[in-house]
């Protein structure tokens, strides 16, 4: 385990909490009406300096997406018999084919900082394709619901058909004439929890799971997981944290790959609001996405 978190005590009595409450062909030029943690103006020279190998976060997210050279596109993805789910894509531009990674939006639904993040992952050389698991649950404002609306119907959500969707998006990755066979996911908050729990149900053509800040599946659940799992978590986050210590054991038990890192001092949510907790926030971002791109380099190749 990484040595953040043995150097870091998680209280085991803190009770596990689920996080709630909490096609075109042309680039749609994003909508600047993302949650900001900060003020824009505290975070103007930030935004500006932190970009280069890195997700935006929410108070840059829009000047990146518009100076974007990479292709973005939205699509229906069917996902069942009556049902199918929107997407956004994101193409690397590479001459061979490119493993797939599935991004799992938070209780904030398919925001532009989300597709920002598949951005990111795109010029890392990925297919990242964003599902709007939220898919009809209201009335979009341009390209995203409201984040009352969204956060609302996260909770009308059943698990098994999110998971059904998520296979069904990756599966779509996966057929597509530029990707390899194979997917990942990664996820962030709700997401994250989601990314957890997809590496329980998930078939074996799932490669690798990351969890930004999200939840442990119950310990009894983990005997059926079999791709690796990374988990990167803020260090004031006690919510969350509280939940990785049943996992680690459980998952070292049973010989399967989970790899916790815990940042001092970041909080929930440090991958969009990046210039908050006093710096603790932009230096975790700078260490968890490297070792994010390292996890998808490693299983699922680049």
């Amino acid at each position: 385990m990484h040595q953040r978190f043995l150097r870091r005590h998680v209280p085991f009595a803190l009770a596990i909490a689920v996080v709630v409450g909490a096609c075109t062909t042309q680039r749609i030029p994003p909508r600047d009406h993302e949650h900001q943690a900060s003020p824009a103006g505290a975070a103007a020279s930030y935004s500006v300096a932190q970009t280069a190998g890195l997700p935006a976060g929410a108070v840059a997210v829009s000047q990146r997406l518009s100076t974007s050279p990479r292709h973005g596109e939205w699509v229906m993805i069917r996902s069942g018999t009556n049902d199918s789910v929107r997407a956004w894509i994101e193409y690397p531009e590479r001459s061979t084919k490119a493993p797939v990674v599935v991004v799992i939006h938070e209780i904030f639904g398919l925001s532009t900082w989300v597709r920002g993040v598949a951005d990111q992952l795109a010029a890392d050389g990925y297919i990242a394709i964003a599902p709007d698991l939220l898919t009809g649950k209201g009335e979009l404002q341009g390209d995203t619901l409201p984040y009352s609306v969204a956060t609302s119907a996260i909770r009308s959500l059943k698990p098994e058909d999110v998971q059904r969707q998520i296979e069904a998006v990756g599966h779509y990755g996966m057929s597509l004439p530029a990707a390899l066979p194979r997917y990942g996911v990664v996820g962030f908050c709700w997401g994250g929890g989601t990314s957890f729990a997809h590496a329980v149900t998930a078939p074996a053509s799932l490669a690798a799971a990351v969890v930004y800040y999200g939840t442990s599946p119950a310990t009894a659940q983990l005997a059926s997981v079999q791709a690796p799992v990374l988990g990167l978590y803020g260090g004031n986050d006690a919510r969350v944290d509280a939940t990785i210590p049943p996992a680690d054991s459980a998952m070292k038990a049973m010989h399967k790959v989970y790899e916790p890192h815990i940042f001092p001092g970041a909080g929930h949510g440090f991958l969009r609001a990046q210039p908050d907790s006093t710096g603790a926030n932009a230096r975790a971002t700078s260490e968890a996405w490297p070792l994010t791109i390292s996890w998808f380099r490693k299983y699922l190749g680049a």
